[in-house]
């Protein structure tokens, strides 16, 4: 146990000793975000929805972590880094102990994290936290596309887009779990609410998509947001996410696929991204259907909160 190192609120002073250790980390997979979204991503004084934990050892930030409210009973914990000079010193459970109790004071009975699956040692380092495995999912990336077709209808009906999403077996594999509105790269459990929230036509960056066949839906998917990004090259793309997408067969895929990829090229978007369920059925059919998909999956992880007794 690391001694003399204690666990505060991060600020933007510290951005020089968080920069100093993750500017160098994951270089083999293109680096870590942190130091490029440091400022922005740190919440201002009067923000009660998230809090960001420094390990301070003094004279070095020995590592950092965010916690984020994205419902009134979840919580979402990310940016676990700790730097090398301190590892294997327990600093992860202490800052996950702070994530913990800052949560529970808010409301949340449940937390996730998300971690890459070639990441083991953050993976081992969680299941030490108490968290259990949830499910794990995959990132396709449907081409923008003005004249993608597929053999089936697709309408914007919420309704109709919940009803088959609550049925479904993505639902059953993701835990009801998709990315969520609040914040970016964060999942949370979804609701009616939500689809009816995302179909609203007053609300341009979000909509649904209700695959349909002989008067009965065989798929769904929303978009969550759009976004500019810097591509490697220092050039600004524009992205279309969509937060979770499920389907019956290959036709119903072709046909979502593709109407995402018409939404895409109707927001000038460059890229387009969609969160599907990990497992062998929807990643080959994705495949199958001409898409192309992330290379590895990403796991979720859960730890009931309770009252911490």
């Amino acid at each position: 146990m690391a001694v003399g190192i204690e666990i505060r609120r991060a600020t933007h002073d510290d951005y020089e000793g968080v920069a100093a250790f993750t500017e160098t980390l994951w270089q083999d997979r293109g680096g870590d975000y942190i130091p490029e979204i440091y400022h922005d991503w740190l919440e201002d004084e009067d923000e009660s929805h998230k809090k960001t934990f420094v390990a301070d050892a003094g004279d070095a930030i020995a590592g950092i972590v965010q916690a984020v409210l994205v419902s009134p009973d979840e919580a979402w914990f990310q940016g676990m880094r700790v730097n090398p000079d301190y590892q294997r010193q327990g600093l992860s459970g202490r800052l996950n102990d702070a994530c913990f109790e800052w949560a529970r004071e808010q409301g949340a009975t449940v937390g996730r994290i998300m971690i890459f699956s070639w990441n083991a040692a953050s993976l081992g380092a969680a299941r030490t936290s108490g968290f259990e495995p949830t499910t794990e999912f995959r990132m396709a990336h449907p081409k923008p596309d003005p004249n993608a077709s597929g053999p089936d209808p697709v309408s914007n009906d919420p309704a109709a887009a919940w009803r088959y999403w609550t049925h479904s077996d993505a639902h059953e594999h993701l835990r009801g779990l998709g990315l969520a509105p609040e914040e970016t790269w964060a999942m949370r459990e979804l609701t009616r609410e939500d689809f009816l929230a995302f179909a609203d036509d007053r609300d341009d960056d979000t909509a649904v998509f209700s695959v349909e066949r002989d008067g009965n839906g065989v798929g769904a998917a929303y978009r969550v947001r759009s976004y500019e990004r810097e591509n490697d090259d220092g050039e600004t793309e524009t992205w279309a996410e969509y937060g979770v997408s499920a389907w019956d067969d290959i036709d119903a895929a072709r046909s979502l696929l593709a109407a995402l990829s018409r939404d895409a090229a109707a927001l000038d978007a460059d890229r387009a991204r969609v969160l599907i369920p990990e497992t062998t059925a929807v990643v080959s059919d994705a495949s199958y259907a001409g898409v192309s998909i992330a290379e590895e999956p990403d796991f979720v992880l859960s730890v009931a909160l309770g009252d911490g007794e």
